[in-house]
């Protein structure tokens, strides 16, 4: 390496500069504080674990976005984590182990093999909430109620919620996969897929060309598949029109009438939908009922949010179990988003700097270096910023940032614009 590359840092590593990391920290605090407010409790992992621990319940593609090494002591594979969420099941699951509903919020540096399509980082920095120890709708209101809360502390508000919900889809082809038992024939594999989503386990065999279908919309081919399965023509066609099921509140009535042939866990899973469309009445929710994010990872209500011009989340989360992978179920939903990210879509915040107030060097006079140094105290407890110039340094009040300055006047020291 030369001389001159001897400073440059890996690709999507970044720095975090002073105004922005002054707006990170801002926004960090603001958070917790909130969270706080609702009983979350703040817990802070380990930057690295054993790599079974991390990569638990989790699937391919965070395998793929985690770094690993090899611990030097016991020879075992380690991990630097890539998401903390089972780092935060982990924590509740066997360092607490309460019974009682838990709640618990993070934020700290994730660092992931490949860089995500914002700003081309791999260290984001993840904020969170985790409630463990309650399974039902009512966690989902308090979780998205939160994630809402939070996009709006950070100042995004051109964004709209897409929300989905796994169930109704396994209770589907839980069906599919029972009258297909019955009738002993299996359904043939000719479509070979790539599944690249997070969190997601391998299917049944028979079940992959469909599932990759379904997601893709791809309604000619769903069709075709389906025409192959010895299954009921009312479940057929259920399946085959799930993943028109996308839209606004409008798309529950349809579903509720295509679906009124459907096991019961699709109707309790419409329930838990309109339950969540009743809680908010001014905010763009988008429902999409085929959604299979996190098929393997996720058990219920899945959500995200989206902005304009960004095809990626900027939030999202879901209801889960890691915790039965650690030997303790423990029902969750959580939520996380990327600070970075989030700061990345405001620049125009980044380009404020906070008012400063520039102090003279400390004078030679004793009364007056006393006087000076305790009106720059009081200035500094009531929350200004003060910024004592160094003795012939270069640069003026100005090239400081500062927007005021302290005067020695008649009645002691004064703060007088520039």
């Amino acid at each position: 390496m030369s001389y001159q590359d001897r400073w440059l840092l890996p690709a999507g590593i970044i720095d975090s500069l002073p105004e922005e990391s002054a707006h990170l920290e801002k926004l960090r605090r603001r958070l917790l504080d909130v969270y706080a407010t609702w009983g979350y409790e703040l817990v802070i992992p380990p930057l690295m674990e054993y790599l079974e621990s991390l990569l638990v319940g989790t699937g391919q593609i965070l395998d793929l976005q985690t770094f690993k090494l090899t611990d030097q002591f016991t020879g075992r594979l380690m991990g630097i984590r890539a998401d903390m969420t089972p780092q935060i099941a982990r924590i509740d699951a066997h360092r607490l182990r309460r019974e009682v509903p838990t709640r618990l919020c993070y934020l700290g540096t994730v660092l992931h093999t490949r860089p995500n399509s914002f700003s081309g980082s791999r260290s984001p920095l993840q904020v969170g909430v985790e409630l463990f120890g309650y399974q039902g709708v009512d966690s989902d209101i308090e979780i998205l109620s939160l994630m809402l809360e939070t996009l709006e502390i950070t100042g995004i508000t051109d964004f709209h919620i897409d929300i989905g919900h796994v169930e109704i889809y396994r209770r589907l082809i839980a069906q599919a996969k029972r009258e297909i038992k019955q009738t002993q024939q299996p359904i043939p594999t000719t479509i070979q897929t790539d599944r690249e989503e997070e969190n997601e386990e391998p299917l049944f065999e028979f079940e992959e060309p469909l599932f990759d279908a379904i997601k893709r919309k791809a309604n000619t081919e769903i069709k075709t598949l389906l025409s192959q399965w010895n299954i009921s023509q009312p479940l057929r066609q259920m399946l085959s029109e799930l993943p028109q099921l996308h839209g606004d509140a409008q798309v529950l009535q349809a579903a509720r009438r295509i679906f009124n042939r459907a096991p019961h866990g699709v109707h309790t899973a419409l329930d838990e939908l309109e339950q969540l469309q009743a809680q908010w009445h001014g905010i763009p929710l988008h429902f999409d009922l085929a959604e299979l994010r996190g098929y393997s990872y996720h058990m219920g209500v899945i959500f995200a949010a989206y902005v304009s011009q960004h095809g990626r989340a900027i939030a999202k989360g879901g209801r889960y179990d890691i915790g039965k992978s650690f030997g303790c179920s423990r029902p969750a939903t959580g939520f996380s988003t990327n600070l970075r990210t989030i700061v990345s879509l405001q620049p125009e915040i980044l380009s404020t700097k906070p008012a400063a107030i520039f102090a003279p060097p400390t004078p030679t006079d004793a009364l007056l270096a006393t006087t000076l140094a305790t009106t720059i105290r009081q200035l500094r407890e009531q929350g200004e910023v003060v910024i004592s110039r160094l003795p012939h340094q270069i640069g003026d009040a100005q090239a400081m940032g500062c927007d005021r300055e302290l005067r020695l006047t008649a009645t002691g020291w004064q703060v007088t614009p520039l």
